[in-house]
This record gives C-alpha cells, structure tokens and sequence, in this order.
C-alpha cells in the first residue's frame, strides 16, 4: 500500500486541472510532463517509487518532502536526466531522456552563489538563453531586445552590466530566470532557489515567479520553505519516495499528508524552523 492521498484533495485536483484544460488554447493541452507508475533507484533499493502525476501547461506546481526523500531525483527524472527504472516519462509528449528541444525549459539550481566565480557581465548571462536559437553566432537585433526584455521584465536592467559576482544572491538569481527568459522557456524549473538569500530578497523573488506564472509561464518548484509553497504555489505534490499528496494547495494545509510525509519532522517544519 502507498501513501498518496486518495481522498477529496486529490479528486478536486484532477478535477480541477481536467477543467483548466477543457479551457486552455488548442495545441495547449499537451501536458508539460506526465509520469506514469515511475521508480527509480541508484541501488537495489528505490529512491522514487511507483510516482504518478502531470503538470499542466500554467500551472504552478510545489514539490516538498523531508531531506532524502527523492524530490531532486524526482526533477531529474521529469527533466530526462534520469531514465526510470520502470514505467515511463515524457516531456511536452515526448519520452524525457529522449527530449531535444531543451531551449522550452528553463532550469534555475540553488546555490546561486555558484556563480560568484563567473567573469561575465549579467548581460552576458542572460544572452546565453538565446544560444539555443542562434547557436554561438552573433546575436541579431531582435535576439538583444528579447535579452533587453528579459533583463527588464525580472527587474535588473539597471545591473546588465555589472559583473554577475556582484549581485546578491536574489540577484544573480533573477538573472537565471532572464536567462530563461531570454530563451523563451515554456516552463521553469526551480531546485530550491532561495538557498542562500536574504528574507527580503525571497518575498521578491516569489512574487516574481508569481507574475510569469499569471502570464503563463508553468513554474515547477522544488523548495523546502512550506511557508513560500503555501503562500504561492497553487498545487502542492508531497513526496517521501512515494507520493503522499497531490492536490490544491488549501487542501495540503488541511491534509494530513504533512505529517505522514515528514513524521517527526512535520511540527518542526509547519512552524518555519527549518
């Protein structure tokens, strides 16, 4: 027996996402990725295990779980980075590890201050999202007013030309999503971006994701803060190797799935002390 959520939240959810597609544009309603019975193990033991679930195109989608619990694993596998071991992954229709169209994704890690070391200007950053487009050749006019749009859409425009290592962390983060941007991604993908970034700069940096969301960008979001999930995120999927729930976000706050999921965690987590 697994330990998803079968009941009203999760019922309400596929209802809910089924309707949102009945809505969208035609060519639209391809989900952005889809899971099907997937497990997958490093060893013999798995560190995912028989998760089923799709992201709708606009969507703004949570994944949480304690450390360990296979949520970066779980992104690699969506991203085709990882080849389930059984059952099946497809994004935009495709079978992921076999996706080649990689310029509709955009992927900002955590540990933004990774970047610290890179000589470039934040414009240069943020010219790398049109390579997808024009390979290394020189950018045309309009490719620098998409990058220009980019910049100013996130915010920094007054940055372009600083040196990426001069931005704070919310900072260098932006110019990650204007690099995505500028490549004109689909979906965006986040690995616990606010790693390392001051409170001010995250309440920012979320509202942020929740403007291209409204504009139509599907966010997908790996993030261990459950206030930020539960503040922006309209659908929360909890995993521990297995998946605990997948619904609206109103009903994860009023699930138990919390402390299923995290055990002795949960009351540690739900009052921000992590």
């Amino acid at each position: 027996m697994n330990g998803r959520d079968t009941g009203a939240a999760t019922a309400a959810a596929t209802a809910g996402r089924a309707g949102a597609g009945s809505d969208a544009e035609a060519g639209s309603s391809e989900p952005v990725i889809r899971l099907a019975d997937v497990t997958f193990g490093y060893t013999a033991t798995p560190v995912v295990e028989d998760v089923s679930l799709t992201v709708d195109p606009g969507e703004y989608v949570a994944i949480v779980g304690p450390n360990g619990s296979g949520k970066s694993t779980l992104m690699r596998l969506m991203l085709g980075l990882r080849t389930p071991d059984t059952g099946a992954a497809t994004l935009f229709g495709e079978r992921a590890d076999r996706f080649d169209d990689g310029e509709r994704i955009g992927y900002v890690a955590q540990h933004a201050s990774a970047a610290k070391e890179m000589p470039v200007t934040v414009r240069e950053v943020v010219k790398m999202g049109r390579f997808p487009h024009v390979g290394f050749g020189r950018l045309s006019a309009k490719d620098w007013s998409v990058v220009d749009d980019a910049l100013a859409t996130v915010g920094i425009t007054a940055f372009a030309d600083r040196r990426i290592a001069q931005l704070s962390g919310g900072q260098r983060q932006r110019a990650f999503i204007a690099r995505a941007l500028a490549g004109e991604a689909d979906v965006l993908v986040l690995d616990e971006p606010t790693v390392g970034v001051d409170a001010e700069s995250v309440s920012a940096f979320y509202d942020l994701l929740s403007t291209l969301n409204d504009d139509g960008i599907t966010v997908l979001l790996i993030e261990h803060d459950l206030g930020a999930v539960v503040e922006h995120a309209d659908r929360v999927v909890c995993l521990n190797r297995e998946v605990y729930f997948d619904g609206p976000t109103d009903r994860f706050v009023e699930s138990d799935a919390l402390a299923r999921a995290f055990g002795t965690e949960a009351r540690f987590l739900t009052e921000g002390d992590e």
